[in-house]
């Protein structure tokens, strides 16, 4: 298929499994900074519905927990690998609000790329209680996800 008739198709729910090492700690974090609902879960797993997308938490032992790498981006260190969701600005600005509200520790402060040019987004990082890093980008308009400057 190529690019542009994936493109051309609604978006579909990704689904993402992700290592915790406390399960309740990460559950409680999740669901007290994101919109969240809960789905199936067992005394070792949880689905989340992050925004409609299937996010899973699953726990494991510390010695099976991945370690993070860091990348140079805008003069911020950018935690590798990393997850989000891309959302309005609107939306994006709220959950900025929010997070702030709540004392979040960012890895990356909400601010703005790109002001001005095609492809401005808001942006900000966090860890997660398991050291999993979430990035959430907010558009204003999501025809510019992939634009070039």
């Amino acid at each position: 298929m190529s690019q542009d008739s994936a493109n051309s198709q609604s978006v579909r729910p990704f689904h993402l499994a992700i290592p915790v090492l406390n399960l309740k700690e990460s559950l409680d974090f999740y669901q007290r900074l994101f919109p969240v609902s809960l789905g199936r879960r067992s005394d070792h797993w949880v689905d989340l519905n992050l925004y409609g997308h299937q996010l899973v938490l699953h726990q494991v032992s510390n010695d099976m927990a991945g370690g993070l790498a860091h990348n140079p981006v805008d003069g911020h260190s950018v935690p590798v690998p990393h997850f989000g969701v891309i959302l309005t600005m609107s939306e994006w600005r709220q959950l900025a609000d929010h997070l702030t509200a709540e004392k979040v520790e960012f890895v990356i402060e909400p601010y703005i790329r790109f002001a001005g040019q095609p492809g401005e987004q808001g942006t900000l990082f966090l860890l997660d209680p398991s050291s999993n890093a979430l990035e959430f980008k907010g558009f204003n308009d999501f025809s510019e996800i992939f634009a070039v400057g």
